[in-house]
């Protein structure tokens, strides 16, 4: 098959959704937009109830609403080639909006994670010295945390896409998924790979592997933190002031382990499974983080619940 490593031109991919089931596109389409509306539409609500609400002005529901935002980020990052590819069966993608949404999606899954860390942080703050949180975590702190989770994220995957487009790929490359991610277009590629692929897999071991050590540490120093409390009832409410986090690290963790299983070791399964896994991965932590904290987190349950007693009236 022919090759292409012109810089004036351009390989096509085509994109997958679910192979085989293409004639119940329709159908499948059905629940993923209900997903993606209801990730939206919570996220937009966390923010507008943060926004809103004075008494949040505090740092925990600052790290919340920069998970908000993240997830907004990374819903509309795939959502337009999922319904091209679901609702219209358009697979076609350019190389250059390829790259770009790729770079998005690994870049907001990246700030994701180190959103997640500095949420254990602060968590750990609040419950080892309640009485200077504030002191330790003020605005400008929470700023200048907010722009170097932003810039490791940036800085880090932009060399990824500049290597991909310096590779050569054949004319026209079937995608695994109905969105760019990094290890698929690395797949793709006639020309040696090494170098992209070396990479890759130094971003993952400087941005997802360190924080899930450090999410790991936070959490055993919250744990010591929590057992030297001398009541019962103390450490029962500082726990449950971690439990919001917790669900939202697992739902964070979990599906990316299990993509990466299913990469490493699933050859065999079904291509259904693999697209499945990378849908679960990108469409569930946005879909859930708000109704986590929605239901988990009672300040922000009773301002809901305010605000529609309101509507009603």
């Amino acid at each position: 098959m022919s090759v292409i490593n012109d810089s004036t031109l351009y390989p096509r991919f085509l994109l997958t959704g679910f192979p085989g089931l293409e004639n119940r596109y329709g159908l499948i389409s059905i629940p993923i937009f209900l997903v993606y509306a209801t990730s939206i539409a919570g996220n937009f609500t966390i923010l507008f109830i943060i926004r809103t609400e004075s008494s949040l002005h505090q740092p925990m529901y600052y790290f919340l609403s920069m998970l908000a935002l993240t997830d907004l980020g990374l819903s509309t990052t795939t959502l337009p080639t999922m319904f091209s590819v679901f609702w219209f069966q358009a697979r076609e993608i350019p190389f250059n909006a390829c790259l770009i949404q790729m770079y998005f999606i690994h870049v907001f899954s990246i700030i994701e994670s180190a959103v997640l860390l500095a949420m254990a942080f602060d968590r750990f703050v609040a419950i080892r010295e309640p009485l200077r949180y504030a002191a330790i975590l003020t605005n400008s702190v929470i700023v200048g945390i907010g722009l170097a989770i932003a810039g490791r994220a940036l800085a880090l995957v932009f060399p990824a896409s500049f290597l991909l487009k310096r590779l050569q790929y054949r004319v026209i490359n079937i995608l695994s998924y109905p969105f760019c991610l990094h290890q698929d277009l690395i797949k793709t590629t006639v020309s040696s790979r090494w170098v992209s692929s070396i990479y890759g897999l130094m971003v993952v071991i400087f941005s997802m592997g360190l924080d899930s050590l450090l999410l790991l540490l936070s959490y055993i120093l919250i744990l010591g933190t929590v057992l030297s409390i001398a009541s019962k009832a103390e450490r029962i409410k500082a726990l449950n002031t971690c439990i919001s986090h917790i669900c939202a690290v697992l739902t964070f963790y979990t599906p990316m382990i299990g993509l990466s299983m299913i990469r490493r070791y699933g050859q065999n399964a079904s291509p259904i499974v693999h697209v499945l896994m990378a849908n679960v991965y990108l469409l569930v932590p946005p879909l859930m983080n708000p109704i986590v904290y929605s239901v988990k987190t009672k300040q922000i349950r009773d301002r809901i619940l305010r605000k529609l007693k309101k509507h009603k009236v």
